[in-house]
């Protein structure tokens, strides 16, 4: 089963090609800006109070996996952030080399210090460990080589992983190896966050490893706080958090991205955040304050198939001091804490609860990850892969990333 990430729209065949059948990311990117900065193009940075946060809490003392395509490690914003890792294949190469982009994007927007007028991490004080995973569709299967790679997280200080990219498929069955890993992780007190899919406006298949029991599940809401168009919804949907509208380096330029692996990253920092706060927490209550403190939208079911439990708001947490961390030992997400049902007279029409209109299921929180207005077989084992840079124009140009399909249990890239 192939690998898909989620962070681009459009795909690029030569990239797909030269990692194979790899993983699948989530998201896109759009329209060029002049070489100026990325960092004053961060708005959710402003809007999430960062500012405020980080005289609370930067992420220190926590590690970050970030499981992926590489971390280009000399990157200036990345610098002294990077450790060593590990590729996880079978014909393994330098963690620190990333052909695409994408896994260098996600340690960046996660641990990024703004260095050289680069991207600004939420959590610039967290420790990132690239844990390259790509498929080649010949040596590795989705399955195994995901289960080593949350293996070697967890085994080597992980607290947090980042799992932007994901398989589609139609049974669960297909990765019962990284199952198990995932419950060796959760028995070792880490919390991993994975992009749920950028299909939400085409075939919207669920998503692996987002849709296994204990894995948190991240979609996007847009920059209005609605969940986005694209972004994977259903069941598998714990948390939302800003996956639109997010600057990256594109060359010399700076593009603008989407995708549910941007809004992965912002939600694992704001764990790293939150964490480095609160070191004496388990894993199970650091998701609790976050479901507790997200912003939910006002009608309808909680969890929403569109928004989870809601949009990510660490500043609840580390500002307000908001969030009852509650039992060390019980996984909030497996017990639905907070779920509801809605009064059948409900409408989801009303306004949310701060005047502003995404009320319905579909469309989202009170506000974005980032308060966006001041304040996520049939007998089939085929899989999509695509590598996540989403549509980029840079100086007039498309690029586009074009998705790699194979049969027989390949991982895939979004």
């Amino acid at each position: 089963m192939p690998f898909q990430k989620y962070g681009t729209r459009q795909r690029s065949l030569s990239a797909l090609a030269t990692l194979g059948a790899g993983l699948m990311v989530l998201g896109g990117i759009a329209p060029a800006a002049a070489a100026q900065d990325i960092r004053s193009q961060q708005w959710y940075l402003k809007d999430m109070q960062a500012d405020g946060m980080w005289k609370v809490s930067k992420g220190k003392g926590v590690t970050v996996a970030v499981i992926d395509s590489g971390v280009k490690a000399s990157l200036p914003e990345l610098r002294g952030r990077v450790l060593q890792g590990t590729d996880a294949s079978n014909s393994p190469t330098n963690p620190h080399d990333d052909e695409t982009g994408h896994g260098t994007t996600m340690a960046a927007l996660i641990a990024g210090t703004g260095d050289g007028g680069g991207i600004q991490g939420l959590a610039p004080e967290s420790k990132i460990l690239p844990i390259k995973a790509v498929v080649d569709g010949k040596t590795d299967a989705a399955d195994p080589l995901l289960a080593r790679a949350i293996r070697y997280a967890v085994d080597h200080g992980a607290r947090v992983l980042n799992i932007s990219l994901g398989a589609e498929g139609t049974s669960a069955a297909y990765f019962a190896k990284s199952q198990s890993a995932v419950k060796y992780a959760s028995n070792k007190g880490a919390l991993i966050f994975a992009a749920t899919g950028n299909s939400g406006d085409k075939n919207n298949f669920p998503e692996y490893p987002s849709s296994l029991p204990g894995v948190v599940g991240v979609g996007a809401i847009n920059r209005e706080g609605k969940a986005a168009g694209f972004s994977t919804h259903g069941d598998q949907v714990g948390l939302v958090a800003i996956g639109d509208e997010i600057p990256k380096h594109c060359g010399d330029n700076v593009c603008t991205s989407r995708g549910t692996s941007q809004a992965t990253a912002i939600t694992s920092a704001s764990a790293a955040l939150i964490w480095s706060k609160h070191p004496e927490w388990t894993n199970n209550q650091v998701l609790r304050v976050m479901m507790q403190t997200a912003a939910k939208p006002k009608t309808g079911d909680i969890p929403s198939s569109y928004v989870g439990y809601g949009s990510v708001r660490p500043r609840k947490v580390l500002i307000d001091g908001e969030g009852d961390p509650g039992p060390a030992n019980t996984n909030p997400l497996l017990a639905r804490e907070g779920a509801t049902k809605p009064q059948p007279s409900e409408s989801a029409s009303q306004p949310a609860e701060d005047g502003s209109q995404p009320a319905s299921d579909k469309q989202a929180a009170e506000k974005p990850a980032g308060e966006a207005k001041a304040s996520d077989d049939g007998g089939n084992s085929t899989l999509w892969v695509a590598l996540g840079a989403g549509v980029v124009v840079v100086a007039g140009a498309a690029v586009a990333f074009t998705v790699v399909r194979r049969r027989g249990g390949t991982m895939a890239r979004p």
